[in-house]
């Protein structure tokens, strides 16, 4: 763990595993891995679930990929997971320094990568920037259901994202992927019709998991899940046309990324990596 807190320290790097408040970052950074987390620390939306401060936003570092890719050099990663903040304030979200830094980690580690990636204002030419760099994944969270839109994510909108996902699987150079966080409120029946459009998006991979409130100023939890649902949801979501599905307590966008893309891509998934449940929230 050490390591890779010296490491980022030392190339002056941003991870969403703080930002966020993981609940799995011991875990991975024991493993040596991290998920980085580009454009700066500070959003330019007030998403009210997000631990990720908002703020004016920090000039582009035209040196960050290089860092990135030097990083994961470092650490003999052979899957790089990319994140960022929201930069609404650029004109293409970020897209094309989220392009750099895949073709940067490409050239310097020889790393897989996968990116999750805002919704770019629905703005397809950034989408089509981000698919030209050739990531393994690209991953967009839709959240939660769209009634609950309103109260969490008041910057973002449902269809919006839904484009963005079919856009990424029209293109048939990467595996599309999304998140949904639940204990917000939404109901059973709702969360099957979000597995259904991620479905008919082409959608192929879907992480689940519960809300955890990250301060007092963020929206409550309304209800903790017991993890027997989150396998009745990897049930439905499968059932409905998802391809691979981890739903557990404390699963995550990026949790277990690497095993997770080996596990859908080979089309034989395994309990622990294809769950995340019991073993997630064990550990």
């Amino acid at each position: 763990m050490r390591q890779v807190s010296d490491l980022l320290g030392d190339l002056h790097l941003n991870t969403v595993c703080r930002g966020a408040h993981c609940p799995n970052l011991c875990e991975c950074f024991e493993r040596g891995t991290a998920t980085f987390m580009i454009l700066g620390d500070s959003c330019t939306r007030n998403c009210r679930f997000c631990a990720v401060s908002g703020g004016p936003p920090q000039p582009v570092d035209a040196g960050e990929p290089a860092r990135v890719a030097e990083a994961a050099r470092r650490l003999k990663l052979k899957y790089v997971v990319i994140t960022s903040v929201t930069r609404d304030d650029l004109p293409d979200g970020g897209a094309a320094h989220f392009a750099a830094t895949v073709r940067a980690i490409g050239q310097t580690a020889g790393a897989r990568v996968e990116v999750l990636t805002p919704d770019f204002l629905g703005d397809a030419a950034a989408v089509d920037t981000l698919l030209d760099a050739g990531p393994a994944v690209y991953n967009h969270n839709v959240e939660t259901v769209p009634r609950l839109y309103g109260t969490v994510r008041p910057q973002a909108d449902y269809a919006r994202s839904l484009d963005l996902i079919r856009r990424v699987a029209a293109s048939g150079s990467t595996v599309p992927k999304s998140g949904l966080m639940v204990g917000l409120g939404e109901t059973h029946d709702e969360l099957c019709a979000v597995f259904d459009d991620l479905a008919a998006a082409g959608c192929r991979m879907l992480t689940i998991g519960q809300y955890l409130r990250p301060t007092g100023a963020h929206l409550p939890v309304t209800k903790f899940i017991e993890p027997e649902t989150f396998d009745v949801y990897r049930e439905e979501g499968l059932r409905r046309g998802l391809r691979w599905i981890a739903s557990g307590p404390f699963v995550r966008s990026s949790y277990c990324a690497a095993a997770a893309f080996e596990s859908a891509t080979s089309g034989e998934e395994t309990k622990d990596n294809a769950t995340g449940s019991n073993d997630a929230a064990a550990r």
